[in-house]
């Protein structure tokens, strides 16, 4: 290895936050990608922005809080707070530019095409003008609040991800020029639909005010007006340790959120420099934290146009299946589907199989059973109408014993959990919030059932929350389960989160933060030996993100003793890969489309006998010391046979990708060497389900 290598901390670590920007940009490319169906482009953009909202309100957010104490020590991949301010703001200018470029010159003449038109207010015929005006004087008008700045009214709190006018107007009076604020309304749709007749033409909820502005002050003369959009700090601050009631402080930290510091501040490309420094100035924001771009602002409010239902301009219809050794039960019958579970274990992936025909029956059939005396329950994020919670509450009311760890911590899922505890709690179910210090992240069910030769436990274990709405659109695997021994380690586990049990040893489990980190350690170094004695060799992993630096470390020195290491990585990517030196066995690919990939596979050539895992967990700092994860050992032939090919399949260079370079970019392979088109990952994979059926 070159003493440059080693001594250069950019060279052997691509930074977070640059990586995950480099993750948008490969969404925002698939919004760029003409292959991607026209509406279904209109959701990346969406997608993209909301990303880049998140992304401001945590981890900008971190990294403004280090600058403003002071810090200038250089993290691990060499950058200081305020190179990475300066790098992030840049590179989000330059990717906020390609987003405009896409919906103005590309998105928008496309959809006009289909008559999809997002109007300017001046381009209305007098009809729509009618129309337009009496949603205004119905439904939006009602609901405005202008706020004046002057010596009697200071400049108005402006709440997080708000979008806003600001308004100059004079005092026909005083010839005096005062500023006020008009918030757009978040809770009416973005684009206010025109009424054209044979067109679906909208306009920007923004324009029908500003051309009612009149309305709104009268008497006064509308001087100029911009649109602007704030960006706070939302990542929350708990102090477990000190808290008496957790429940009770997170609900207090969530009211704290809402007037977080400033992060971000978007506004139009053209606004008036005058009026910008005011707001700057009020909202206390800097140069960098400002994003420029031609208006629409906030491109979320694009999906609103994203589900238009035109069948041609989305992804085909897709209808997941029933799992093959679930299809053939009574929809009535609770022993049939425990007694398939029995037969053997089954191994689950969705969306292509059905979420509510595998992990939702699970647990409704466990409310019903006469025979089932308990039901555990991890619970991370869920959806608002729940059929798993209300299972869970049916269960309680029927007079089993239900436990259910919610991990109120699961950002901006909080509120949502917060009510879920308390509904859980009223309905007699026994709800803990995991350990102190530690978010609970592993994905579990346990039933535990009185049967004729005695208690039996039924396991389901996944890598994917139990949210049976995002079930339809992320990507994860899961197994069911009745091996007494899986079911005697998910036991101890959720006595562990429940009680008092940190010592204890699990067989088929690796549960961080004790045995995740060591146990994979562990078979990295037996891959590196393995290799070395001329036995089968190969690492791969299938993760949303690598990030920690003792695993990028360890897959370093396997890579030079000359273990090949394959990764498939979603999101951040802080590993070299392609180093002479340094990396040179070690590939990373990218995929990303209609699903988000979202399981997590760790498989070992070990010798010959290949070992995988499946779980919550990846290859960060967070998941590894942080949090309770938990991946489960797959034993039976035919699951690790077909966990295996979904590895091969995904590293296959036929199929659409993004490529890492050594240098840290991702470069997107759409073409072969003759330039055609490569295959969809996803379409493929659904054609392979529906031809199983």
């Amino acid at each position: 290895m070159s003493h440059e290598i080693a001594a250069d901390p950019r060279a052997r670590l691509v930074d977070r936050e640059l990586t995950w920007l480099a993750f948008n940009q490969r969404v925002l490319e698939l919004a760029e990608d003409p292959a991607t169906p026209l509406l279904e482009r209109c959701r990346f953009l969406a997608i993209f922005s909301s990303n880049l909202d998140d992304f401001y309100m945590i981890r900008v957010a971190t990294l403004k809080r280090k600058l403003e104490s002071g810090v200038t020590k250089a993290n691990t991949a060499g950058y200081t707070p305020i190179q990475l301010m300066t790098e992030i703001s840049q590179k989000t200018q330059e990717l906020l530019q390609r987003q405009s470029r896409t919906f103005h010159d590309v998105v928008l003449p496309e959809l006009a095409k289909y008559k999809i038109e997002i109007a300017t207010w001046a381009s209305l015929d007098d009809d729509e003008r009618a129309a337009v005006n009496k949603v205004f004087h119905t439904k939006i008008f009602p609901v405005l609040t202008p706020l004046a700045v002057d010596p009697s009214h200071p400049f108005p709190y402006i709440s997080g991800l708000s979008l806003n006018l600001a308004v100059v107007v004079t005092n026909p009076e005083t010839d005096e020029d005062l500023f006020a604020r008009v918030k757009v309304p978040s809770n009416l749709p973005r684009f206010v639909e025109t009424g054209k007749v044979g067109a679906r033409r909208f306009v920007p909820m923004e324009e029908v005010i500003i051309a009612n502005l009149s309305e709104l002050f009268q008497g006064m003369t509308v001087k100029d007006h911009y649109t602007f959009r704030l960006t706070r700090n939302a990542d929350l601050e708990l102090e477990e340790e000190e808290s008496e009631d957790l429940l009770a402080s997170m609900e207090q930290e969530l009211l704290r959120r809402k007037f977080g510091p400033p992060v971000r501040l978007e506004v139009d490309r053209d606004i008036a420099p005058e009026l910008l420094r005011t707001l700057m100035d009020e909202l206390n924001v800097k140069e960098e934290d400002i994003s420029r771009y031609k208006e629409p602002l906030d491109l979320t409010g694009l999906n609103q146009l994203a589900d238009i239902d035109i069948p041609e301009l989305k992804f085909p219809p897709f209808r997941n299946q029933v799992p093959p050794d679930l299809r053939d039960i009574d929809a009535d019958s609770t022993d049939g589907f425990f007694d398939a579970i029995r037969r053997r274990e089954i191994i689950l992936h969705h969306p292509y199989e059905s979420f509510t025909a595998s992990v939702v029956r699970f647990l409704e059939s466990a409310a019903t059973d006469p025979h089932v005396l308990a039901i555990k329950q991890t619970l991370y994020r869920t959806s608002g109408d729940s059929p798993i919670v209300q299972a869970l509450i049916e269960a309680a009311e029927a007079g089993k014993q239900v436990l259910a760890v919610i991990e109120i911590r699961a950002r901006f899922d909080e509120l949502a959990n917060v009510r879920w505890a308390r509904k859980l709690e009223d309905a007699g179910v026994h709800v803990v919030y995991g350990l102190i210090g530690l978010k609970t992240h592993a994905k579990l069910s346990l039933v535990v059932r009185q049967e004729t030769n005695g208690i039996r436990r039924y396991v389901h274990i996944g890598t994917g929350n139990y949210n049976p709405k995002t079930s339809r659109l992320y990507e994860d695997f899961g197994i069911l389960s009745a091996d007494p021994v899986l079911g005697e380690d998910v036991n101890k586990l959720f006595n562990q989160l429940s009680g008092f049990a940190p010592q204890t040893a699990f067989t088929r489990l690796l549960v961080a933060p004790r045995t995740i980190r060591s146990g994979l350690m562990e078979r990295i170094d037996r891959e590196i030996e393995n290799h070395k004695a001329g036995k089968p060799a190969l690492i791969r992993m299938k993760l949303n993100a690598i990030l920690d630096e003792g695993f990028i470390e360890a897959l370093y020195k396997a890579s030079n003793a000359g273990v090949k290491i394959e990764l498939i990585v979603r999101g951040i990517c802080a590993i070299r890969v392609g180093v002479p030196g340094l990396s040179e066995n070690i590939t990373a690919r990218s995929v990303l489309g209609r699903f988000l990939e979202h399981s997590r596979v760790f498989h070992f050539a070990n010798g010959g006998d290949d070992e995988i895992y499946i779980g919550s967990a990846d290859l960060m700092h967070r998941n590894l010391d942080r949090r309770v994860e938990s991946l489960v050992k797959i034993t039976q032939t035919d699951h690790k046979r077909f966990l295996l090919g979904a590895l091969d399949n995904y590293l296959q260079n036929d199929f659409v990708h993004w490529s890492m370079q050594p240098d840290g970019t991702w470069r997107a392979v759409t073409t072969d060497a003759q330039g055609v088109r490569l295959k969809d990952f996803h379409t493929t994979a659904i054609e392979w389900y529906r031809g199983r059926e």
